[in-house]
């Protein structure tokens, strides 16, 4: 059911913009509204996980959730049918104890499955497992004529590789059929080691074995120490645990502490150095520990609603990757941050692995950095800005589901040609149901 227009923001609480939100739907509701083609058109809006204005559509229809949420388990053969309002909180809860994990995790259990692969997420094991779409068999989709589409890498190449990645431009996923990694236990062996500088961090991710690798950095350390942080690498036990698992694997990701709205910006160039400081002198300098699920992968999720803490302003998330012989922007990067007084009170360092080839897929063989930035600072607009062009002419480029501002000049420079992906669009959508502020914003929709 319609409802008036709402103002809705993405996880980063700006921009901004005035939507009116519809569903759950049926699937036959569905269908019939899309074959309709609303005015302003319509984009689906999973949990409101992604910080910038994908799932944002001034003045138009915003999917707040597409259908129901569902899943069917196949534990003999490791497949998952999933409905793509369906969180990986209860994709987790419903898999492991099976012996089954979702084989790429994003950073937040809270994300839906169709926002996942719409944003074609990776995780910490990208450079080993490659992004969701890799583990895809099938994508089941509304396209803009009403018609559900079923989409898969052998059948329907093209239109799969648009989908994966594509922000929602393509149509409505409705559910997915996903292969899952087999497990015996729930738990990770963890190994930290704590780096003091950009060098030792990436020498540290460069030569890592493990499944699993991610490094926080501290983004305001400066001098001898730039770039310093710590590293997690992790791998799955090989048996359950007896003592804590003494029913096999299970999934509990505890519960989340209430983070309170805050009217002002607690982040100063002090504090976020206060607070990186501290992180990083209270890490060990090496050390082996077990950790769950929930606390190894998701561990911002302990506290709800963080991102109301940072101010009224929002938080802009900046996550670039670069080619491997463009590692020195990382240093570039961070350098010009410390510089500027940007205050990124938190930052996460990764070493990519190849691409998946999909035209709008954020990962490329290479270095990703992250960081998160007080939105109220003053001059961080010119600064991100500045450091666009920096990526851009290094070969890297943005996340689209991080980003919010970026123009469209730079992300055509960025991401290069897609005739094939604007191609495969015209053919799902030949009437432009689809679209969101960003695919405004870069010229992906009108």
């Amino acid at each position: 059911m319609a409802e008036p227009e709402v103002l809705l923001s993405g996880w980063g609480r700006t921009p901004r913009s005035r939507a009116e939100p519809v569903g759950p739907l049926s699937l036959p509701a569905l269908r019939g509204l899309i074959a309709s083609r609303p005015e302003r058109g319509l984009v689906a809006r999973g949990a409101g996980r992604s910080y910038g204005d994908a799932a944002l559509n001034s003045g138009g229809l915003v999917l707040t959730q597409a259908v129901e949420p569902w899943l069917l388990l196949d534990p003999h053969r490791g497949r998952v049918r999933v409905s793509a309002s369906v969180e990986f909180t209860e994709l987790l809860a419903r898999t492991v104890p099976h012996g089954w994990l979702p084989p790429v995790l994003p950073g937040t259990a809270h994300l839906t499955v169709g926002g996942a692969v719409a944003a074609d997420v990776h995780g910490k094991n990208q450079h080993r497992d490659g992004t969701i779409a890799a583990w895809l068999d099938q994508i089941d989709l509304v396209d803009g004529t009403g018609t559900l589409r079923r989409l898969t890498p052998e059948e329907t190449p093209h239109a799969f590789g648009a989908t994966v990645g594509g922000m929602g431009l393509t149509g409505v996923i409705v559910s997915v059929t996903l292969r899952l990694l087999p497990i015996r236990s729930a738990l990770l062996d963890v190994t930290t080691r704590r780096a003091a500088d950009l060098d030792a961090l990436m020498d540290t991710l460069d030569t890592a074995r493990s499944r699993y690798a991610v490094a926080w950095i501290d983004g305001t350390a400066h001098g001898r120490s730039l770039g310093r942080g710590v590293v997690d690498l992790a791998d799955h036990h090989a048996e359950p645990d007896p003592r804590r698992e003494p029913d096999g694997p299970r999934y509990r990701p505890g519960l989340a502490l209430p983070v309170p709205a805050l009217p002002f910006c607690p982040v100063t160039p002090r504090t976020a150095a206060a607070f990186n400081g501290l992180w990083y002198h209270r890490a060990p300098r090496l050390r082996q520990s077990v950790a769950t699920l929930g606390t190894f992968f998701h561990r911002l999720d302990a506290l709800a609603g963080w991102n109301r803490a940072l101010g009224p302003a929002g938080i802009w998330q900046y996550q670039f990757v670069v080619p491997d012989a463009e590692r020195d922007l990382v240093v570039c990067a961070l350098e010009t941050l410390h510089r500027h007084q940007a205050s990124p009170f938190l930052g996460t360092l990764k070493r990519f692995g190849p691409a998946d080839g999909h035209p709008l897929s954020f990962p490329v063989a290479g270095w990703s950095l992250a960081v998160d930035l007080p939105a109220a600072r003053a001059g961080i607009g010119e600064l991100l800005d500045a450091l666009d062009r920096l990526v851009a002419k290094s070969g890297g480029r943005l996340y689209l589901a991080k980003d919010a501002r970026m123009d469209r000049a730079r992300f055509t420079e960025m991401y290069g040609p897609l005739d094939a992906w604007h191609e495969a669009r015209a053919r799902l959508d030949p009437h432009g149901v689809f679209r969101s502020d960003l695919g405004r914003r870069l010229g992906l929709c009108e």
